[in-house]
């Protein structure tokens, strides 16, 4: 690799550390339902089950991150549909800042990495593709 370029061992790690947020995210919607966001209870029935719901496809979202972690350089259909259902998630976060009212940090943190690192990444592993790819041909594989 050459000096000042970032690779898929730097991918990787980057994709590791960002699903984590998902994954402890999901859990702990799963296991506490709005309670998580500190809202007074009682809440509906309905809201709980819809919050545990999207905490649960948030969690499952978090997983499929890590699974394109190995061999990432090769995982790059599953890596654009995560992608765009992270993006779109964070569309909706952004239909939230402009209908409701802006969010906690937290939120605001995570609607910044829907929007901008994600495409990012989709940009990253295009190129550690596209790397992987022309190494593959040149030695002939």
């Amino acid at each position: 690799m050459k000096q000042g370029t970032f690779g898929k061992m730097e991918l990787q790690v980057v994709v590791g550390v960002l699903a984590a947020t998902p994954v402890l995210v999901g859990f702990e919607g799963i296991l506490s339902g709005p309670d998580f966001l500190n809202v007074t209870a009682p809440w509906p029935v309905d809201l709980d089950s819809h919050f545990r719901f999207l905490s649960g496809f948030f969690l499952a979202i978090g997983i499929a991150w890590y699974t394109c972690i190995p061999g990432i350089e090769t995982r790059t259909e599953r890596f654009r549909l995560l992608a765009a259902c992270t993006f779109a998630g964070g569309l909706a976060r952004l239909f939230s800042l402009l209908t409701a009212g802006e969010p906690s940090v937290g939120h605001m943190a995570g609607l910044c990495v829907e929007l901008l690192a994600v495409p990012a990444l989709v940009w990253w592993q295009g190129r550690v593709a596209n790397k992987a790819a022309e190494n593959a041909r040149a030695s002939g594989l």
